[in-house]
């Protein structure tokens, strides 16, 4: 007879934290030019990714002022607005971002 293999519980989450690790993230940022809030965002999110996303995640700055078409495409309204578009469920995040554990959270990150 073949015995199970049981994984204990602290085994089951390092799994799952190794997978959450190679996941790859594709965010959207959208700014308005160099308005102090979105200066602050851009910031605040490049140090988030820095720090929990180095080396997986692509992030798409869009200025609403040279791409306006983009707002209505993606509905957005309210800058600056993060899209995470990849891994699903899509999340849309309003701000400044200076809430880390928001931020985190929304990401699934947390």
């Amino acid at each position: 007879m073949k015995e199970k293999s049981i994984e204990n519980s602290t085994e089951v989450f390092e799994k799952v934290l190794q997978e959450k690790k190679e996941v790859h993230y594709t965010l959207h940022l959208y700014i308005a030019g160099t308005a102090l809030q979105s200066i602050v965002a851009l910031k605040n999110l490049q140090k988030i990714c820095d720090e929990y996303l180095a080396g997986r995640h692509e992030l798409e700055v869009i200025d609403i002022y040279e791409h306006p078409e983009r707002l209505q495409a993606e509905n957005i309204v309210a800058i600056p607005t993060l899209i995470k578009v990849f891994p699903e469920p899509s999340q849309r995040i309003i701000g400044n971002f200076s809430d880390k554990q928001k931020v985190l959270t929304a990401l699934g990150l947390m």
